[in-house]
């Protein structure tokens, strides 16, 4: 898959590609379902961070990395900044359910959402893209480790926000 480009996103089965701060205010569109899901950064100008981001607490965590831990996870020349999976053969989540959790983590509450969390120190973390694709018959984990995998192969490092393989 290309990581660069919305049409190349689209052509892979991905539909949806909402403002998260849009999907803050109602996740209805998302489907009920399990699934993969993408996180897009599109500002083409200099990435800015936050000292304290958005971010809730999980189990007595802080959330928040430093700038130098940021800058040094960010990954050039590429639009995807989190790979997410909701659901699998032992659990009942869906796309929207696992991502109303992370909005909700994004929003400051304490929802156990910890993955992904270097996205809420993002300035404009409510102008990320939001796009998923819906795997009724497929393992979500399977699909979002071969997604990573792929990520990883073409830029020589994991998603910004995607912590662990």
């Amino acid at each position: 898959m290309n990581f660069t480009d919305i049409d190349e996103i689209k052509k892979n089965g991905f539909i949806g590609f909402i403002k998260m701060d849009d999907l803050f205010r109602d996740i209805s569109i998302i489907p009920n379902i399990k699934g993969v899901y993408l996180i897009l950064y599109l500002d083409n100008r200099t990435t800015n961070f936050l000292t304290i981001g958005s971010g809730g607490h999980f189990k007595g965590k802080r959330p928040n990395v430093s700038l130098t831990e940021l800058e040094s996870n960010w990954v050039d020349n590429t639009i995807v900044v989190y790979i997410g999976k909701a659901g699998s053969d032992s659990s009942r989540a869906t796309l929207r359910s696992r991502l109303k959790q992370y909005f909700g983590f994004g929003q400051g509450k304490n929802i156990g959402h910890y993955g992904g969390r270097f996205i809420w120190q993002l300035k404009s973390s409510k102008d990320l893209i939001v796009c998923w694709k819906s795997l009724p018959t497929e393992d979500p984990r399977t699909i979002e480790s071969n997604l990573i995998r792929q990520f990883v192969s073409t830029f020589g490092h994991r998603p910004f926000a995607n912590l662990v393989d």
